[in-house]
């Protein structure tokens, strides 16, 4: 398109200023310039676009019907300049995060608002979902970063450690194997298990982590929520496997129980980003702020 933006700048100048000699002056520009700037654009329109009165120019009904539309194009384009130059100062827009249940419940909250009050011209939308479905959201592109319990299977994607997890077995209160001091492996393989789906990072932990000690074990429920596993438990229906963090507070208030097994529980959370995608100023800031929180749970 031969139509510039330089050429926009001038035309509206030109209409403001009603002086070729004026509009160049606040353009910076020589006056020659601005000529041969507005005769290409007329030339473009069609015919003229200003009534010539001596030195003074007026918009005609041509020049009046392009003027606004010209206005916010050159209007736009200096919004869009402004965020460019902001861009390495201020992270703006939307950030695109995808989460497995336990961060995105019971950690990104706090992130996340951490964040907002940070940067208020920075935004971020969530979605939470067990540990494949988010690497196929960022496989696809539909969101910018993820961040999953345990070890990534997707090779088409960049893996960073970013802290640690640890989980607990847990029982209700009344639970036979709630007694005190640690229960024989072969009562615990015998229990009824209430477990996350398969595809779930916890499921994935507790099953390489807990197997080779119990030998086998029975699961008796699937569940894909963490709060639907808490209830089960309470009620008495089996024990599970859950993160520490998603379960604190039921074991402070005494709803739940942790069971002692001889077993490290130790798993990390990883960060997922596209390979070979480089980091934009607000992801990176985002970023950032996961480093400050990278510290050890449990």
């Amino acid at each position: 398109m031969a139509i510039t933006l330089r050429k926009l700048e001038i035309f509206c100048q030109v209409a403001d200023c009603g002086q070729v000699t004026r509009a160049a002056e606040a353009l910076l520009l020589g006056q020659s310039a601005v000529s041969m700037a507005l005769a290409e654009l007329e030339q473009q329109a069609g015919g003229p676009l200003f009534l010539r009165q001596g030195r003074r120019l007026l918009l005609n009904d041509r020049g009046r019907l392009l003027l606004e539309p010209a206005r916010q194009i050159v209007q736009a384009a200096a919004a869009f300049d402004q965020l460019l130059s902001e861009s390495g100062a201020q992270p703006r827009g939307l950030l695109r995060i995808g989460a497995s249940t336990t961060i995105g419940n019971y950690l990104l909250p706090a992130l996340l608002a951490d964040f907002s009050r940070r940067y208020p011209a920075a935004s971020a939308s969530l979605l939470v979902g067990n540990t494949r479905q988010v690497e196929r959201a960022l496989e696809r592109g539909r969101i910018d970063l993820g961040l999953i319990e345990g070890p990534s299977h997707a090779s088409l994607l960049q893996t960073r450690p970013w802290r640690d997890d640890v989980l607990v077995v847990i029982a209700a209160p009344q639970h036979p194997l709630a007694q005190p001091g640690a229960p024989a492996a072969t009562a615990l393989a015998a229990a009824d298990w209430i477990l996350r789906e398969a595809g779930s990072g916890t499921r994935e932990v507790c099953e390489s982590a807990l197997l080779p000690w119990l030998g086998s074990w029975r699961p008796y429920l699937e569940l894909g929520h963490t709060e639907a596993i808490k209830k089960a438990v309470e009620a008495g229906m089996g024990v599970s496997c859950l993160s520490r963090l998603a379960v604190q507070r039921e074991l402070q208030l005494g709803f739940l129980v942790e069971l002692a097994v001889p077993v490290d529980l130790r798993r990390p959370l990883t960060l997922l980003l596209p390979r070979q995608h480089p980091a934009t100023r607000l992801l990176q800031a985002f970023i950032e702020l996961l480093d400050e929180t990278a510290q050890t749970e449990g």
